[in-house]
């Protein structure tokens, strides 16, 4: 777990083996079951999680009950509730594992002690959060723009890994098809 967040950490800066100790003592270790939830719609959101080995799904159930995948994560990805986590309010999204997982977690509280502390890690984290932006933004305009072909081909060509972990149904959720449409793609 150390040596995996450390090289996730270290692509973006460089670290003295002093100060990856002084980090990695921020961090808490988790281990879920497969189907466990993460985080559940209502809850406090104190953590957001690195995920050392696995894979979550990000969820958002609406008023009619209809279920929207907002995020996966996998290895060296990062999920939370974010909206939860940095307001300091309850969750809006259910997070839970499609297979079993491991995490390094980092409370609020510990994020702004670690960004206070090290300028390392608030370049770090600043460059994190930039890519997440990039990236919510490059999914929202692909599905007002693009059809389900698109969607479904720049997911596989983007994630080959992913599309082969993720079940049928929930990647026909997350392009916003069903399951049947999912088929025709991918044939």
């Amino acid at each position: 777990m150390q040596q995996q967040l450390r090289q996730h950490i270290e692509e973006i800066v460089s670290l003295t083996d002093e100060e990856f100790e002084q980090i990695f003592a921020y961090f808490s270790s988790y281990q879920l079951k497969k189907h466990q939830f993460l985080v559940q719609e209502g809850q406090d959101v104190h953590h957001e999680y690195f995920v050392v080995n696995g894979l979550l799904k990000s969820v958002f159930t609406n008023e009619e009950g209809k279920e929207h995948i907002v995020q996966f994560a996998m290895e060296n990805w990062w999920i939370t509730d974010y909206q939860a986590y940095f307001k300091r309010g309850k969750a809006t999204l259910n997070i839970d594992c499609i297979e079993p997982v491991q995490l390094l977690g980092l409370s609020h509280e510990n994020k702004q002690k670690l960004c206070a502390s090290s300028h390392k890690m608030e370049h770090f984290f600043m460059v994190k959060v930039t890519s997440g932006f990039v990236a919510l933004q490059q999914r929202v305009l692909t599905l007002l723009n693009s059809n389900a072909q698109a969607r479904y081909e720049q997911l596989i060509n983007q994630y080959p890994l992913l599309a082969q972990r993720v079940p049928k149904a929930v990647m026909a959720a997350y392009l916003g098809v069903s399951r049947e449409t999912l088929s025709r793609l991918n044939s």
